[in-house]
């Protein structure tokens, strides 16, 4: 008996030790939980507190703070930062890798192309990730895939894209980083085709945005990107019916704003919220990116930003605006009618260009800078452009208006010519030549002149010598006579 009371009291030890463990489990989990969370709050609203950088810029508007580790928003069109925090800092992108990736399958591939999916492409992804549940063997056409990466932020999709494209992942990815350098990006290495964490998987703000660019001036692509809803039908190689739903907040329309082009977003334990947007109005195309934020702060963040460009913000037509600026020798050519008959001018400022200014401020605030440097891309797309000028406020660039040979006619059978021509002058070496050629006219009048005064001389000559020899020959016949 004794020995079954101990036992009796051993268990009611033991069973108690276990309940109060259990309880203080119980009452430091849910602290322990909060204490992540706070953290994460917490960190958001250091963020809130590093500097932006584009507040710096004198007579610049002052931008919003935001919870955003980094975030820009720059103009499509020409390239221009208008809100800048942290550009350069190399971050984890996440899922907005894939902006890159589908620049490239439309860059290197056909819409029809078929895209079938092989072990490495659905097995080499976490099976617990992003995916639209594609199985090894099955296949769809690129235009189909591209919506499963964009829409349904598909990892396994973006693999078997890649394949397609480059024939292996890693010949793939080695494209990504060509064409990242080509857009002009410093500080971004890619490791995967789609955003998954990896350490040597980074890239700022600023080279997103680049990125971003060259991805929304794909007509194509902005369609694509700027989806909210998409159906997979069943076929023969791809058996299943789904619709597949953006988590954009602005695309899907859970947020309303005006003019969204389309976007993508992205999120990992370590990269956080990341997102990536587009959209156009009041005459300008802004490209907003953000890293590091806490949900939803990413969508509020974007929204506050593209508020604040959109409403301080404006384009200024250059060549409507600015009459400081007239290339060398430009009055020659500036006259009703020129030396070949036509009217108007020879040179001209790029009739589309503008630049960005804030809307307080006017293009006579600006300062200019000429370039006859241009590129071989620049040459290839505008032939007639001979030099370029760079247009700053307070030493932030904000775009550049190109100078071209203007081909113009002053009769309606020239103006309804298959294609003018232009021909461009020189006036110094105009009035140069002009000279060496009347040097040359009167070098020559006074040769030939020497030389028929000379011809005449020598036929009197000829002629005395021939009438005192006819008046020899008549004596001669008059003796012979006698």
């Amino acid at each position: 008996m004794k020995s079954t009371g101990k036992n009796k009291f051993s268990n009611l030890i033991y069973a108690s030790a276990i309940f109060l463990l259990t309880v203080a489990l119980a009452l430091f989990t849910v602290p322990l939980t909060a204490l992540a969370e706070t953290d994460y709050a917490a960190a958001a609203l250091e963020r809130k507190e590093l500097p932006i950088q584009s507040n710096s810029i004198a007579q610049w508007p002052h931008g919003p703070e935001i919870t955003a580790q980094a975030a820009i928003v720059m103009d499509s069109a020409t390239g221009t930062i208008l809100y800048s925090k942290n550009i350069h800092e190399e971050l984890f992108p996440a899922s907005t890798t894939k902006i890159m990736t589908c620049l490239l399958a439309v860059e290197n591939a056909s819409l029809s192309d078929t895209i079938t999916f092989s072990n490495d492409a659905v097995f080499s992804v976490p099976q617990g990730g992003s995916n639209i549940g594609m199985d090894v063997g099955q296949s769809i056409t690129l235009e189909q895939a591209l919506y499963g990466i964009m829409v349904g932020s598909a990892n396994e999709v973006a693999n078997a894209v890649a394949e397609h494209v480059s024939g292996s992942i890693d010949a793939f990815v080695d494209l990504m980083n060509e064409r990242a350098k080509e857009l002009g990006c410093t500080n971004t290495h890619f490791s995967n085709t789609n955003g998954l964490q990896a350490d040597d998987h980074y890239t700022s703000a600023y080279d997103l945005a680049l990125i971003s660019k060259a991805f929304f001036d794909n007509e194509l692509l902005c369609k694509v990107g700027n989806t909210a809803r998409y159906h997979f039908t069943a076929t023969a190689t791809q058996p299943d019916d789904f619709y597949l739903n953006n988590k954009h907040k602005l695309i899907s329309g859970e947020i309303s704003y005006e003019g969204i082009l389309g976007g993508k977003t992205g999120y990992t334990d370590l990269a956080r919220e990341t997102l990536v947007t587009c959209a156009e109005k009041d005459g300008l195309k802004l490209i907003c990116v953000v890293f590091m934020e806490e949900s939803p702060a990413q969508f509020t963040d974007t929204v506050t930003l593209f508020d604040y460009a959109f409403n301080n913000f404006h384009a200024v037509n250059v060549s409507d605006n600015d009459t400081r600026y007239m290339p060398d020798d430009s009055l020659f050519f500036e006259s009703d009618r020129d030396v070949f008959g036509r009217s108007g001018t020879i040179l001209k400022l790029g009739e589309s260009d503008s630049i960005i200014l804030p809307k307080t401020s006017s293009i006579d605030s600006t300062d200019y800078e000429i370039s006859y440097d241009l590129t071989a891309e620049e040459k290839s797309q505008m032939p007639t452009a001979i030099a370029k000028v760079n247009y700053s406020f307070s030493d932030v660039p904000i775009g550049c208006a190109y100078v071209f040979y203007n081909a113009v006619s002053g009769t309606d059978l020239l103006e309804n010519a298959v294609k003018d021509t232009t021909i461009y002058i020189n006036v110094k070496i105009l009035l140069l030549a002009a000279a060496i050629l009347l040097i040359v006219i009167s070098l020559l009048g006074t040769s030939i002149t020497r030389l028929l005064s000379n011809k005449k001389h020598s036929s009197r000559s000829d002629r005395v010598r021939f009438n005192r020899r006819k008046r020899e020959f008549r004596k001669s016949r008059r003796s012979h006579k006698f």
